[in-house]
């Protein structure tokens, strides 16, 4: 209290001075206010990290208040756009939506369980798979196909073939199209979609969406207006059970 009491006082001295004396504070005072201050940090350097400590906490707490209010203003877009897919019932209680990229790494070891939700809730939750191929050329390729692969109703087949591709070794066209070949996927017809107009906007939409949001990793995950920037299972876990709680 004391540090604080004597910081605050030494900062403020002159804005609190009554202002027909502003010009002697400022001749006279303003340089011995400025070395108690200088004196004070300098004996009392961990000021200095609490106060960019706070200031990060700070602007946090802003840009995840930003994400969230960019979440609620683009709920449609969200839940309701047709190029998508999705697993669990149209109208769950709740929808998980999932922003990923194939060469992820924490990706790949969340796709299990986020596939598996639907079943764990009881159909209570429904989950929006939104591409966003970030890492590199392959993933764009990759995410291209498993759109492609939806139009023959291969999607989440697709999706987890992919996700079981290697980083290192997979995800040249090759790779890309026996992951096809063995979910029972055309190849030469998904080759042909992923060229479409439809199947390339669905993907630059999704990246788009995920820039409007301020979303640059994956993965990520959106439930209502919250967002997990992680693959923190347990976290959206809890949003899930808070969400289904609340409905």
């Amino acid at each position: 209290m004391t540090r604080t009491i004597s910081m605050a006082f030494a900062a403020t001295a002159i804005a609190l001075t009554p202002a027909c004396a502003q010009e002697q504070i400022d001749t006279a005072s303003r340089e011995a206010i400025e070395q108690v201050v200088y004196d004070y940090i300098i004996e009392n350097p961990e000021i200095i990290e609490e106060a960019l400590i706070a200031l990060t906490e700070k602007r946090q707490s802003e840009e995840d208040q930003r994400v969230r209010d960019a979440i609620a203003e683009n709920q449609d877009k969200l839940l309701n756009t047709p190029g998508d897919y999705s697993i669990g019932p149209a109208d769950a209680k709740v929808t998980v939506v999932e922003f990923f990229d194939y060469r992820c790494g924490y990706c790949k070891r969340s796709a299990s369980w986020a596939t598996g939700l639907p079943e764990k809730y009881d159909n209570q939750v429904r989950v929006i798979f939104k591409e966003l191929p970030i890492l590199s050329t392959e993933s764009e390729k990759a995410a291209l196909a498993a759109i492609a692969a939806g139009k023959q109703d291969k999607y989440i087949d697709m999706h987890m073939a992919l996700m079981e591709l290697n980083n290192s070794t997979g995800f040249g066209p090759d790779e890309i199209d026996a992951a096809a070949e063995s979910v029972g996927v055309d190849v030469a017809k998904m080759r042909a979609d992923m060229k479409s107009v439809e199947v390339q906007k669905t993907v630059a939409d999704s990246k788009s969406l995920a820039r409007t949001l301020g979303i640059n990793g994956t993965p990520n995950f959106v439930i209502g207006t919250e967002f997990v920037g992680s693959a923190d299972i347990t976290q959206v876990e809890a949003l899930i059970q808070t969400a289904l709680a609340d409905s």
